[in-house]
C-alpha cells in the first residue's frame, strides 16, 4: 500500500446536534431571523415596541375597569386614578412626598454604592479579601431587611437615618457580591499581559480590572437602584409622616385603592426615569463597546 493511501484526511469538527439531526434549515450566509438570539434592533423599533407594551398594559387595564369586569373597589379606572393623582399633587402636597421618597432612595443607594463597589472590586480581585469577607456578606444577604427594623429603631431612632439604613441594607449586601462576581470574571490573560509589560499590582487594578469590570458594575448599580425603590415602602412603613410609602400605607388603612394605585404608579414612573438615566450613562461611557446591557 502506498504512502498516499495511508494518509488520512484531516479530522473535521463535529457538527452541532441540531445540524446533525436536520433541524436547522436555510442556506449559508442567510441573514438571521427576526427572533434570532441577541439580534440588534434599531432605536425606532425599540421605542415603538416599548411604547406598544405600555399602551397594551393600559388598554388591558381599561378593558377590565370600564368593561365592569373588575369592581372599582378592587381596581379603579385609569381616569379615576389619574384624577386622584392630580388631586394629591394639586391639593394635598404630594410633590413633597415624592421628593421625600426620592431623597431617601438616592441617599441610601448612594451610600450603599459608595461602599459596595470598592469592596466588591477588592473581593473579586484579591483572594484574601474574598476569603475574609464573602462568607459574612453571603450570610447577611439572606436576612430580610425587615428583620433589622426593630434593631435599627433601637440603634438609630425613628428619624431619617433609620429609613436610609433600611434602604442601605437592602441594596448593599447583594450589590457587593454582584460587583465581586463581575470583577472575578475579568480575564486572567489581561492581567498576565499587564504584568509582563511591567505593571505594578496597583496599576493592574486601576488600568485593567476596573475598566474591564466597569460595564458590568454599572449594570449591577442599575439593578440595585430597583432594589432601593422596592425597599422604600419598607423604610417608610414605620413612624413616617411623609413619602410615597407613607401615603400608600395610610391609604390601605381606609381601603383607598385609588390612592394606593396612584402611589404604585408614581414609584413605577420614578423607577423608569432612574433606569433611563443609567441607560444613558452606559451609552455615554461604553458606546464604543458592542454590548453595554
Amino acid at each position: 500500500m502506498s504512502v498516499s493511501t495511508q494518509q488520512r484526511s484531516p479530522q473535521r469538527r463535529p457538527a452541532p446536534p441540531a445540524v446533525r439531526s436536520g433541524r436547522v434549515e436555510g442556506r449559508a450566509g442567510r441573514p438571521p431571523g427576526r427572533f434570532a438570539p441577541r439580534r440588534p434592533l434599531g432605536r425606532r423599533t425599540t421605542a415603538a415596541l416599548a411604547g406598544l407594551g405600555l399602551v397594551g398594559a393600559v388598554a388591558v387595564w381599561a378593558v377590565l375597569t370600564y368593561g365592569k369586569l373588575v369592581e372599582p373597589f378592587f381596581l379603579p379606572t385609569p381616569s379615576a386614578t389619574a384624577s386622584t393623582w392630580w388631586r394629591l399633587v394639586a391639593h394635598e402636597g404630594y410633590l413633597g412626598d415624592i421628593w421625600a421618597s426620592v431623597r431617601r432612595v438616592l441617599g441610601g443607594f448612594t451610600l450603599a454604592a459608595a461602599l459596595a463597589v470598592p469592596l466588591g472590586l477588592a473581593m473579586g480581585s484579591i483572594r484574601a479579601v474574598q476569603a475574609l469577607v464573602e462568607p459574612l456578606l453571603a450570610a447577611i444577604r439572606y436576612m430580610p431587611a425587615t428583620a433589622f427594623i426593630p434593631l435599627l429603631i433601637i440603634w438609630l431612632g425613628l428619624g431619617e437615618t433609620e429609613k436610609l439604613a433600611v434602604i442601605f441594607i437592602g441594596a448593599f449586601f447583594p450589590l457587593t457580591l454582584m460587583v465581586a462576581e463581575v470583577t472575578g470574571n475579568v480575564r486572567r490573560d489581561y492581567l498576565q499581559i499587564a504584568a509582563t509589560l511591567g505593571a505594578s499590582s496597583w496599576q493592574q487594578h486601576r488600568l485593567v480590572v476596573l475598566p474591564a469590570a466597569a460595564p458590568g458594575i454599572l449594570a449591577n448599580l442599575r439593578i440595585a437602584m430597583g432594589w432601593a425603590w422596592t425597599y422604600l415602602i419598607i423604610a417608610e412603613l414605620v413612624a413616617a409622616d411623609t413619602g410615597i410609602g407613607y401615603r400608600i400605607v395610610a391609604a390601605s388603612r381606609f381601603l383607598q385603592t385609588d390612592v394606593i394605585l396612584a402611589g404604585v404608579i408614581t414609584i413605577g414612573v420614578l423607577g423608569l426615569l432612574t433606569d433611563a438615566c443609567f441607560r444613558l450613562l452606559a451609552w455615554a461611557l461604553f458606546r464604543h463597546r458592542q454590548d453595554t446591557r
